[in-house]
């Protein structure tokens, strides 16, 4: 021991007295080769290297130009790359949430909704929502996508250019960098009812459904609110604030998918065992907390990008104020989640904690770029409570079955987002939005068209997110059908709808399950096969 001791010290001390000797060395030498500080790098002669002699005003002009939106264009391809990573937070908490006889099928169903989305964004759904926004001036202005079906006086309905990214001229990079950034954003929305259909859904419904969320449900929305469309436009058509806004997808992402979560939900019906006879649910615990909250971490982590990227600008210096309040609600959501539940219950719920948190970060997306710190504060404080009393409404009063709360954190939550950007948008950012000059104010600031665009937005998304969710799948279920055999949703679904097990390694005891048959509505026992 005290060989390794001695050994230990003279190893430090001959480092030490290397350390110093450099030290001297440096400190000696008058003119050290290299640019520690960077001072040095870059010059105008690197702006036209190729051409001879001393660059005129217009190559410099030029090349500014040229640097400014290439720094656009890797601010929002990084973005989306990080954005994509959602994937990888969605599928964690769902998983995590639900059973171990389900986990392949959960976490399945979240990449698969990828792919589909990926798919029929593509083909279709694309140029129904970008197909006339015109040139997005951050990524160099091209301006193909320049047809909108709409009425004049009114405001647009859907696109018509960028099927396939091939139809009129949308073969331009500006183009392809919008789709790469606006398909993740869709794809969010795609995942989303993943979580209120868990645990009992076919995987070939969910396919079905990935291509309807992508091709027509959530581009005409979007359409609506980002490519132009008519709900945008209603600043300008009718005074209303600047039409209404969602900066990064409250309702346009969120709600939208928390909307159809609870459609799905309702069509489909709760799993065998969550309610008994006289209606009591029954809790049916998530096998793997840790990796939810693994699952929430990466989520929180990427939603930086998902709401300081929908600058599309690197240069745009509000992307602080943004990633901020980001932070802020997030983090303050949960903690008001976890209070709360600790409180009521005398636990600090970590699935609640894990579900404020994200209501918070939900409800901060909308509003994020218009409000101060202080309002991000609030608006965090009031998601991750409201999370904790919608979690126990939607199950205790309305007896819906929603395995992970995606009603509670994305619909809730995605609706109170767009009403907290009416109330509380202070008018330091905005100028020109949606073609209205001034910065964005709302009710408490001065003018109360905005909370009323927002209201109209909230209407919009009951109505179409709801109501055409509850249509599609209504009619998906009497046609191929959403829902599993009740033997295959006892036994667990790895097997039956993937195949294979997530733990071939471990024996999972459903020896209970002629419990949950018993307490269950004998609308479910007729389901049971022997």
């Amino acid at each position: 021991m005290r060989k390794l001791v001695k050994f230990t010290s003279l190893a430090i001390l001959l480092i030490m007295v290397i350390s110093c000797l450099a030290i001297v060395v440096s400190a000696a030498d008058a003119q050290p080769v290299g640019d520690p500080s960077g001072a040095n790098v870059g010059s105008i002669s690197d702006i036209t290297a190729a051409s001879p002699g001393q660059p005129t005003l217009q190559e410099i002009g030029t090349q500014v130009g040229k640097n400014k939106i290439g720094i656009n264009y890797v601010w929002v391809l990084l973005c989306g790359m990080l954005i994509f990573f959602f994937q990888a937070g969605f599928a964690l908490v769902e998983t995590g949430f639900t059973q171990a006889k389900n986990a392949m099928h959960t976490i399945a169903m979240n990449f698969m909704v990828f792919l589909v989305g990926a798919i029929g964004y593509y083909a279709v759904g694309f140029a129904l929502q970008c197909g006339g926004i015109g040139g997005v001036s951050s990524l160099g202005g091209a301006a193909t996508l320049n047809h909108e079906v709409g009425i004049d006086g009114f405001g647009g309905f859907f696109g018509t250019k960028g099927f396939f990214l091939t139809t009129g001229g949308t073969y331009d990079v500006g183009v392809y960098a919008m789709f790469f950034f606006q398909m993740v954003f869709m794809d969010t929305t795609c995942t989303i009812p993943t979580g209120g259909l868990a645990e009992r859904v076919k995987y070939s419904s969910v396919v079905i459904s990935s291509f309807f969320v992508s091709m027509i449900y959530y581009p005409l929305f979007a359409n609506w609110m980002w490519g132009g469309g008519w709900l945008s436009t209603l600043g300008k058509n009718f005074g209303l604030g600047h039409g209404a806004l969602d900066f990064a997808g409250s309702s346009v992402v969120h709600a939208t998918g928390g909307m159809m979560a609870l459609a799905s939900a309702i069509v489909i019906g709760p799993r065998i065992g969550k309610f008994k006879k006289d209606g009591t649910p029954v809790a049916i615990p998530g096998h793997d907390i840790p990796m939810a909250m693994f699952g929430t971490i990466i989520l929180f982590f990427c939603w930086f990008a998902f709401n300081a990227g929908s600058t599309l600008s690197g240069t745009d210096f509000r992307l602080s104020v943004v990633a901020v309040n980001t932070m802020i609600a997030g983090a303050v959501g949960g903690f008001a989640a976890m209070m709360f539940m600790w409180i009521k219950y005398g636990k600090p719920d970590p699935s609640m904690t894990c579900n404020g948190a994200l209501a918070g970060l939900v409800a901060i997306t909308a509003p994020c770029a218009f409000v101060s710190s202080i309002s991000a504060v609030f608006i965090g404080a009031v998601g991750g409570i409201l999370v904790c009393i919608s979690v126990y409404v939607v199950e205790h009063k309305f007896k819906i079955d929603d395995p992970v709360g995606a009603v509670s954190v994305h619909a809730v939550n995605g609706v109170w987002g767009i009403i907290s950007l009416g109330l509380l948008a202070d008018g330091t950012y905005g100028d020109g939005f949606n073609g209205v000059a001034g910065g964005v104010k709302g009710l408490l600031y001065g003018d109360p068209g905005q909370l009323v665009a927002q209201l109209i937005n909230v209407g919009v998304l009951i109505v179409w997110g709801f109501g055409l969710s509850y249509v599609f799948f209504k009619v998906l279920h009497k046609t191929i059908g959403i829902r599993v055999s009740a033997k295959d949703e006892i036994a667990g679904l790895d097997v039956p709808e993937m195949g294979v097990l997530a733990y071939p390694d471990f024996v999972i005891n459903n020896s209970d399950s002629s419990l949950f048959i018993n307490e269950s509505s004998s609308k479910y026992k007729d389901n049971l096969i022997d």
